[in-house]
């Protein structure tokens, strides 16, 4: 861990930073800086006659003292009055940390004379890789920016002085609705709007002398192309994410009703990650708890099992599974029903039982049109679909099929089995819709205490903790188990049956790459009507836009009617 003397020691811009921020919270900095100018630097301040008190015993104090070669006192009479020049100061730490002074000090302390070479292997120092949130080219640099990347361009420079290879990167989250509707208000080209303010960003970002590096997915499984329901701006014409969806269902540019559809879409399966991203969070050892917290349950990570339940009495005769995925197959004994979202591929006329067919679809349409803005009373709301499963441990036992507003269709296989005796979210949704006979398979052990303050047989439902299965006929062999002793029994069971197995599970998901739009980094992959999507080849990388199109504000991609961009040859 770095210490923030350390980061002091690296780069004085820090200190300059830390108490920058001081003097703006004391309201004593009267900004005169150029975040918001394209011509001038960042190294314009103007201070009142109370700063000095605060940067006396600082770097930037000392530093300005040395630059102009005068005493403490003079300087403190020349901040006082005004007349430090802070341009020339600018310079002076320009010129002693910019060109190759930097690489050659790596060098000699022994690291690699330049950072982020490409060379992936193992140096022998080690690798370390320093990544800040790359910022959104809006033409200018503010205090933020200022302060996050002098941050990461300290811990950069104290690895790469301790002879590590570094790579510390910059990009630009240039692509995008905003950015394109920008230059639509501006009256210029998407290309044209985003590449003036990269530029004036990145050479603000070299005046205030960050030491940033400026000088294959698909092949490993890691892309992939599949259907999914997205939101749909009618008018926009273009895909959005729930955040910019408002709670009415709008649109958060346009205004529109937001649609659901269903569109084939690429996607980048970050979920291959999800163990490693879990994982390193035990590496950071000075992250507040509550933090790290908020990232494991956003990972989800969840072990339990998949069980397939053999759907019957099809219209058509198909055969269908319903795969569902539970934390505790130690409660399957107690399932009740199956839950399916309203996307659900079951939900269809040729599957459904005629007589209930258009109210099932008419229900389901409702709920997806809601999409994620549901009410409490659509999370318990619920219709019987007529259709029925097979249990898959006791073959014996049928279960109704219901369309309910609280499976989510990305989660899993968009069905879950429903144990309302031990599942808070299933009990609620039994009891709103009429079901009885909530069968209790698992009780506390004995000698436990219960919620309701009684020990044993006294149980408040739902009861959602471990403890040990009912010793009855329903739980077969079971009976007198504990939890995870009967749950990994039951697993193997339902393995060789062939209806079941093991299953690790996450909340994350796979990154959607959406490309309706013009202005939009193009997917890298060549749509042959013989041999499918094919990956652009290495050597034709990256893939261009047109630059010489007319922007319109509303009517979809305009790339679709420009056929000397689309249409090419397939590499095969």
């Amino acid at each position: 861990m770095i210490s923030k003397a350390n980061l002091s020691k690296i780069n004085p811009t820090y200190n300059v930073v830390r108490n920058l921020q001081s003097c703006l919270s004391s309201a004593c900095l009267h900004r005169k800086y150029n975040v918001h100018s394209r011509q001038q630097n960042l190294g314009r301040y103007s201070f009142s006659t109370s700063i000095h008190s605060v940067f006396q015993h600082s770097s930037i104090y000392r530093a300005t003292a040395n630059t102009y070669n005068i005493d403490g006192s003079e300087l403190n009479n020349s901040v006082k009055s005004g007349k430090v020049d802070f341009n020339k100061l600018d310079h002076k730490w320009r010129a002693k940390w910019g060109g190759n002074s930097v690489r050659a000090t790596y060098a000699k302390n022994g690291g690699p004379a330049t950072t982020g070479s490409n060379d992936c292997t193992k140096h022998e120092n080690g690798n370390y890789y320093v990544l800040s949130m790359f910022p959104y080219p809006s033409g200018n640099l503010h205090m933020g920016h200022v302060r996050v990347y002098t941050i990461s361009d300290s811990i950069a420079r104290y690895h790469h002085l301790n002879g590590k290879n570094v790579l510390h990167p910059m990009g630009w989250d240039a692509f995008g609705l905003p950015a394109e509707n920008a230059a639509i208000d501006n009256n210029t080209n998407p290309y044209t709007w985003t590449k003036s303010n990269i530029e004036t960003m990145k050479n603000q970002l070299k005046i205030i002398n960050i030491d940033i590096d400026w000088d294959k997915l698909y092949h490993r499984g890691l892309v992939y192309k599949k259907e999914a329901t997205v939101n749909w701006d009618p008018v926009d014409k273009t895909v959005l994410a729930n955040e910019q969806v408002d709670k009415n269902g709008l649109s958060w540019r346009s205004g529109a009703v937001v649609e659901k559809k269903k569109l084939k879409q690429w996607f980048i399966r970050i979920t291959e990650y999800a163990d490693a991203l879990l994982n390193d969070l035990d590496k950071l050892k000075k992250w507040p708890e509550h933090v790290k917290m908020m990232q494991r349950q956003w990972i989800g990570k969840s072990k339990g099992a998949e069980f397939d339940f053999k759907v019957t009495g099809l219209e058509d005769s198909s055969n269908i599974n319903l795969t569902v995925f539970t934390s505790r197959p130690d409660t399957v004994f107690g399932v009740r029903y199956l839950a399916i979202s309203c996307e659900h591929r079951l939900i269809n006329s040729k599957y459904l039982p005629n007589e209930r067919a258009q109210q099932v679809l008419d229900f389901a349409e409702k709920l997806k049109q809601k999409g994620t803005n549901k009410t409490d009373a659509d999370l318990t709301s619920g219709i019987f679909t007529g259709l029925y499963a097979i249990h898959p441990i006791n073959r014996d036992e049928i279960v109704p099929i219901y369309v309910s507003g609280y499976v989510l269709p990305d989660y899993g296989s968009g069905a879950v089995m429903g144990v309302p005796a031990h599942d808070s979210t299933d009990f609620n949704f039994a009891h709103a819709n009429e079901m009885s006979d909530f069968k209790v398979v698992v009780m506390p052990e004995p000698g436990s205490t219960t919620e309701s303050g009684f020990a044993d047989k006294s149980v408040t439902l739902p009861y959602c903790e471990r403890g040990v299965l009912v010793k009855n006929v329903e739980n077969g062999g079971y009976g007198g188990m504990a939890s995870d002793e009967a749950a990994n029994s039951i697993v193997r069971a339902a393995k060789s049956l062939n209806t079941g197995r093991p299953k690790t599970q996450y909340r994350l998901r796979d990154w959607l790459v959406s490309r309706q739009r013009y202005w939009g980094a193009p997917v890298p992959f060549i749509k042959c009507g013989n041999c499918g999507d094919v990956p652009v080849p290495e050597e034709d990388l990256p893939v261009l836009l047109p630059l010489d199109v007319e922007v319109q504000a509303r009517g979809g991609n305009i790339l679709e009617n420009m056929e000397s961009w689309v249409n090419t040859q397939c590499p095969k």
